[in-house]
């Protein structure tokens, strides 16, 4: 069973992580959400730590850690800038595991050991304009054509759109609503009919680049192939199932992010001669802060002791993304609270943290679509 307290690995990994965290992200995470920067540069450092590849085999550039280990990395870089947090997650959990899960021998080698020095940047698509939780209607088609397919549509709200050097792209070999009716592609920036589209200028998350990317004519060759033909949607269901806790862990780090600066200013801040923390609103709001945030973490590392076992983890990492965004959003609200007028300005910390939440609601599935998973599964 999962220990509650953390092994003195995980320790050493938190530390490392706030280490470079204070030094790399703290001095310019206001410049890069006011001005929308993806630090690019920041990755390949990310990388050299052993951060972007945390769980892909040593034999294939990657740290080698499990995923209790990745979890500490993606809680603690969200407590300081959430959208550092998403984009080690989307390119760890997504892009990079999925061709660790499904890739033969030979694409793991082609292809890993970049992803995971960070040298390249990865990007997952699934989602479009018309097709987000319904993926079994997909636009996107990939056509045979001798020993390539042709791949011609756009994928929509892509994390590292337009940066990214390498994706797993899902495309449909099949009718639409059908069963087993798409597979997943790794496409390489460059490839001929592979083009970035329009950058979302979003409320949050601003330094974590969101972009579509656009197909026309895309000729990829039949060795991109992740798996088998046909296999991309049950591909794509499990690598979700460990990218809820990635944005579980997210979420998590936002909201310890957003309780401590609120615990923080209210020891700090006096009203009526003392510290708004000895006033009881604010003392149980921070109670339930710090309750919330407890709940979650358990969530979040049951289902990553689930997944280091190699057990379905459905019905946990759902409630885990589920249960950690929803109190985040909350979380960083009442933060902004505490702060009073001053939690509305750009000064401090909190309303970063509250725009910044919303996404974890969204991404990876809507709590709509976690709380779908998890009926079908108690319902069975």
């Amino acid at each position: 069973m999962w220990q509650f307290k953390p092994t003195e690995e995980q320790q050493h990994i938190e530390q490392a992580v706030r280490d470079f965290a204070k030094h790399h992200i703290l001095p310019y995470y206001k410049q890069w959400d006011e001005e929308q920067i993806f630090p690019r540069e920041l990755f390949g450092q990310l990388g050299e730590l052993g951060f972007m590849g945390v769980t892909i085999p040593q034999e294939y550039g990657g740290s080698g850690m499990n995923y209790q280990d990745y979890v500490t990395v993606v809680d603690v870089l969200s407590q300081y800038d959430p959208s550092v947090g998403l984009s080690v997650a989307a390119h760890n959990s997504l892009c990079t595991n999925h061709i660790y899960e499904f890739g033969n021998e030979e694409q793991r080698r082609r292809w890993l050991p970049k992803l995971a020095s960070g040298q390249w940047i990865g990007a997952w698509g699934l989602t479009e304009h018309n097709t987000g939780s319904d993926a079994g209607a997909m636009s996107t088609t990939a056509v045979e054509d001798g020993d390539y397919y042709v791949l011609n549509g756009a994928k929509n709200f892509i994390t590292h759109g337009r940066s990214a050097e390498v994706a797993v792209v899902l495309a449909r070999t099949g009718p639409k609503n059908t069963r087993n009716n798409a597979t997943a592609f790794v496409v390489e920036r460059g490839t001929p009919g592979f083009s970035a589209g329009k950058k979302e200028n979003k409320l949050g998350m601003r330094a974590s680049e969101t972009a579509e990317m656009i197909f026309d004519n895309c000729r990829v060759p039949k060795a991109n192939i992740l798996g088998k033909v046909g296999e991309g949607f049950k591909q794509a269901l499990k690598i979700l199932d460990g990218g809820r806790i990635s944005i579980g862990a997210n979420a998590l780090g936002i909201a310890k992010g957003a309780y401590e600066a609120a615990r923080r200013y209210a020891q700090e801040r006096h009203q009526f001669g003392r510290p708004i923390a000895s006033f009881q609103a604010i003392a149980f709001m921070l109670a339930d802060m710090a309750t919330q945030i407890d709940a979650a973490e358990l969530l979040i590392r049951k289902a990553a002791y689930l997944k280091d076992l190699g057990k379905r983890l459905t019905k946990e990492g759902a409630m885990a993304k589920l249960f950690a965004s929803e109190i985040s959003v909350r979380i960083a609200e009442n933060a902004v609270q505490i702060f009073g007028g001053y939690g509305y300005t750009k000064d401090f910390p909190v309303e970063k943290f509250y725009r910044d939440a919303k996404l974890t609601t969204i991404g990876e599935g809507t709590s709509e679509i976690q709380r779908l998973v998890i009926s079908r599964q108690i319902l069975k």
